[in-house]
């Protein structure tokens, strides 16, 4: 499914959504929020409470952007200890 999102004032036309359930380290769900939040395709972002500290939606152009998104700077995030990865069909 694709998806027509509105950014910055231009509509991009997205292949790849998926929900990231994170766990983090104790105490630094604050500063992986925050670093969520200051990426470029992560819309949403929340604190969450349960087996995972964090949810956020991430939104890529394709599945290899979204792989790229979700392992070369999500999982690098200081305070992440483990993801999953639920893609949107």
């Amino acid at each position: 499914m694709k998806y027509l999102v509105s950014r910055a004032g231009r509509s991009i036309l997205i292949a790849a959504r998926a929900y990231i359930l994170i766990e983090t380290q104790v105490g630094r769900s604050p500063d992986v929020a925050a670093a969520l939040q200051s990426m470029s395709g992560v819309p949403s972002v929340d604190i969450i409470t349960g087996d995972f500290d964090i949810i956020a939606l991430v939104e890529a152009q394709d599945m290899v952007s979204m792989a790229d998104l979700v392992t070369g700077l999500v999982q690098s995030i200081p305070g992440v200890t483990r993801t999953i990865t639920c893609v949107a069909a």
